[in-house]
Protein backbone atom coordinates (compact mmCIF):
# COMPACT_ATOMS: atom_id res chain seq x y z
CA UNK A 1 0.00 0.00 0.00
CA UNK A 2 1.54 3.69 -1.18
CA UNK A 3 0.53 6.12 1.52
CA UNK A 4 1.23 9.83 1.32
CA UNK A 5 1.83 11.81 4.29
CA UNK A 6 0.30 14.99 4.70
CA UNK A 7 0.50 17.86 7.12
CA UNK A 8 -1.59 20.29 7.41
CA UNK A 9 -0.98 23.90 7.97
CA UNK A 10 -2.95 26.36 6.58
CA UNK A 11 -4.57 27.56 9.56
CA UNK A 12 -4.41 31.29 11.04
CA UNK A 13 -3.24 30.06 14.49
CA UNK A 14 -5.54 33.08 16.01
CA UNK A 15 -5.29 31.31 19.58
CA UNK A 16 -1.33 31.08 19.06
CA UNK A 17 -0.82 34.55 17.63
CA UNK A 18 2.25 34.10 15.32
CA UNK A 19 2.95 31.30 12.90
CA UNK A 20 2.55 28.43 14.64
CA UNK A 21 4.21 26.09 12.09
CA UNK A 22 7.10 27.98 12.54
CA UNK A 23 7.21 28.52 16.04
CA UNK A 24 10.24 26.77 17.30
CA UNK A 25 11.05 23.68 19.77
CA UNK A 26 14.36 22.14 20.26
CA UNK A 27 15.59 24.43 17.45
CA UNK A 28 13.53 23.77 14.95
CA UNK A 29 9.89 24.47 13.62
CA UNK A 30 6.70 22.87 14.73
CA UNK A 31 6.39 22.04 11.01
CA UNK A 32 9.62 19.91 10.47
CA UNK A 33 8.99 17.79 13.54
CA UNK A 34 5.92 16.56 12.16
CA UNK A 35 7.01 15.84 8.56
CA UNK A 36 10.15 13.98 10.66
CA UNK A 37 7.26 11.95 12.43
CA UNK A 38 5.56 11.16 8.86
CA UNK A 39 8.53 10.01 7.06
CA UNK A 40 9.15 6.43 8.04
CA UNK A 41 5.52 6.00 7.01
CA UNK A 42 5.19 7.91 4.02
CA UNK A 43 6.08 7.18 0.19
CA UNK A 44 5.81 10.85 -0.34
CA UNK A 45 5.11 13.57 1.67
CA UNK A 46 3.22 17.15 1.15
CA UNK A 47 2.25 19.69 3.32
CA UNK A 48 -1.46 21.60 3.06
CA UNK A 49 -2.57 25.17 2.96
CA UNK A 50 1.43 26.78 2.40
CA UNK A 51 4.78 26.28 0.71
CA UNK A 52 7.32 25.18 3.03
CA UNK A 53 11.37 24.70 2.14
CA UNK A 54 11.17 22.93 -0.93
CA UNK A 55 8.48 20.37 0.06
CA UNK A 56 5.76 19.53 -2.05
CA UNK A 57 2.63 21.63 -1.30
CA UNK A 58 -0.87 21.88 -2.21
CA UNK A 59 -3.69 24.19 -1.53
CA UNK A 60 -6.58 23.76 0.47
CA UNK A 61 -9.58 22.36 -1.60
CA UNK A 62 -11.86 23.50 -2.70
CA UNK A 63 -10.94 26.68 -1.54
CA UNK A 64 -8.90 28.40 1.27
CA UNK A 65 -10.53 28.93 4.73
CA UNK A 66 -12.37 25.87 4.62
CA UNK A 67 -10.66 24.46 8.23
CA UNK A 68 -8.53 20.74 8.17
CA UNK A 69 -11.06 19.34 5.72
CA UNK A 70 -9.61 21.30 2.86
CA UNK A 71 -6.33 20.35 3.68
CA UNK A 72 -7.29 16.91 3.96
CA UNK A 73 -9.42 16.85 0.92
CA UNK A 74 -6.64 18.46 -1.13
CA UNK A 75 -4.51 15.52 0.26
CA UNK A 76 -6.56 13.23 -0.93
CA UNK A 77 -6.88 14.33 -4.30
CA UNK A 78 -2.99 14.83 -4.54
CA UNK A 79 -2.81 11.26 -3.78
CA UNK A 80 -5.64 9.71 -6.01
CA UNK A 81 -3.27 11.78 -9.25
CA UNK A 82 -0.04 10.21 -7.69
CA UNK A 83 -1.03 6.99 -7.53
CA UNK A 84 -1.05 6.88 -3.58
CA UNK A 85 -3.63 4.39 -1.93
CA UNK A 86 -4.35 6.30 1.32
CA UNK A 87 -3.13 9.41 3.00
CA UNK A 88 -2.03 10.16 6.77
CA UNK A 89 -2.84 13.52 7.94
CA UNK A 90 -1.22 15.39 11.41
CA UNK A 91 -1.37 18.96 12.14
CA UNK A 92 2.12 21.04 11.63
CA UNK A 93 1.12 21.57 15.69
CA UNK A 94 1.78 17.81 16.87
CA UNK A 95 5.33 17.29 17.38
CA UNK A 96 5.56 14.49 18.87
CA UNK A 97 3.54 11.22 16.98
CA UNK A 98 4.66 8.07 18.18
CA UNK A 99 5.12 5.65 15.47
CA UNK A 100 2.83 2.95 17.36
CA UNK A 101 -0.16 5.23 16.48
CA UNK A 102 0.51 5.39 12.77
CA UNK A 103 0.89 1.43 12.63
CA UNK A 104 -2.58 1.23 14.29
CA UNK A 105 -3.49 4.35 11.73
CA UNK A 106 -3.02 2.66 8.85
CA UNK A 107 -4.01 -1.03 9.84
CA UNK A 108 -7.73 0.53 10.90
CA UNK A 109 -8.60 2.96 7.90
CA UNK A 110 -10.18 4.45 7.90
CA UNK A 111 -9.41 5.72 11.15
CA UNK A 112 -8.50 8.47 13.38
CA UNK A 113 -7.78 9.70 16.42
CA UNK A 114 -10.80 10.30 18.81
CA UNK A 115 -9.22 13.05 20.88
CA UNK A 116 -7.00 14.83 17.59
CA UNK A 117 -9.30 14.05 14.68
CA UNK A 118 -6.81 15.59 12.10
CA UNK A 119 -4.62 12.88 13.12
CA UNK A 120 -5.70 9.65 10.75
CA UNK A 121 -5.54 7.75 7.60
CA UNK A 122 -7.85 8.10 5.05
CA UNK A 123 -8.17 6.04 1.91
CA UNK A 124 -8.08 7.80 -1.37
CA UNK A 125 -11.43 6.85 -2.33
CA UNK A 126 -13.03 8.81 0.34
CA UNK A 127 -11.78 11.75 -1.78
CA UNK A 128 -15.40 12.42 -3.76
CA UNK A 129 -17.01 11.58 -0.65
CA UNK A 130 -15.42 14.75 0.95
CA UNK A 131 -15.96 16.68 -1.80
CA UNK A 132 -19.86 16.30 -1.66
CA UNK A 133 -19.40 16.91 2.26
CA UNK A 134 -17.51 20.37 1.71
CA UNK A 135 -19.93 21.26 -1.08
CA UNK A 136 -23.06 21.23 1.52
CA UNK A 137 -24.36 23.96 3.61
CA UNK A 138 -23.68 22.53 7.09
CA UNK A 139 -20.68 22.60 9.59
CA UNK A 140 -17.65 21.39 8.24
CA UNK A 141 -16.16 19.65 11.21
CA UNK A 142 -13.47 16.21 10.42
CA UNK A 143 -15.45 14.30 13.32
CA UNK A 144 -18.95 14.68 11.23
CA UNK A 145 -17.24 13.71 8.17
CA UNK A 146 -15.33 11.07 9.40
CA UNK A 147 -18.68 9.52 10.74
CA UNK A 148 -19.91 9.65 6.95
CA UNK A 149 -16.86 8.17 5.51
CA UNK A 150 -17.21 5.11 8.29
CA UNK A 151 -14.36 6.09 9.72
CA UNK A 152 -12.96 4.39 13.56
CA UNK A 153 -11.79 6.71 16.28
CA UNK A 154 -8.95 5.39 17.73
CA UNK A 155 -8.80 6.04 21.63
CA UNK A 156 -4.50 7.41 21.76
CA UNK A 157 -4.46 9.91 25.04
CA UNK A 158 -1.66 12.09 25.79
CA UNK A 159 -0.89 13.60 22.59
CA UNK A 160 0.51 17.32 22.85
CA UNK A 161 -1.04 19.14 20.54
CA UNK A 162 0.54 23.06 20.30
CA UNK A 163 -2.66 25.87 20.18
CA UNK A 164 -1.66 28.34 22.54
CA UNK A 165 2.06 30.19 23.50
CA UNK A 166 2.21 28.14 26.64
CA UNK A 167 1.34 24.90 25.42
CA UNK A 168 5.05 25.38 23.57
CA UNK A 169 6.26 26.14 26.34
CA UNK A 170 5.43 22.98 27.83
CA UNK A 171 6.09 20.48 25.98
CA UNK A 172 8.76 18.24 27.05
CA UNK A 173 9.84 15.20 24.62
CA UNK A 174 8.00 12.94 26.68
CA UNK A 175 4.47 14.76 26.26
Amino acid sequence: MSRLGAVIAGGRASRFGSDKAMALWQGRPLIDHAIAALRPFADEIIVCGRAHDGMASVADRPAPDMGPLGGICAALHHARTHGHDAVLTVGCDTPLLPGPLFERLTADAPAFVAQLPLIGCWPTGLAAGLDAFLAEDRKHAIRFWAAEAGALAIDWRGLANVNEPGDLAGLSPGS
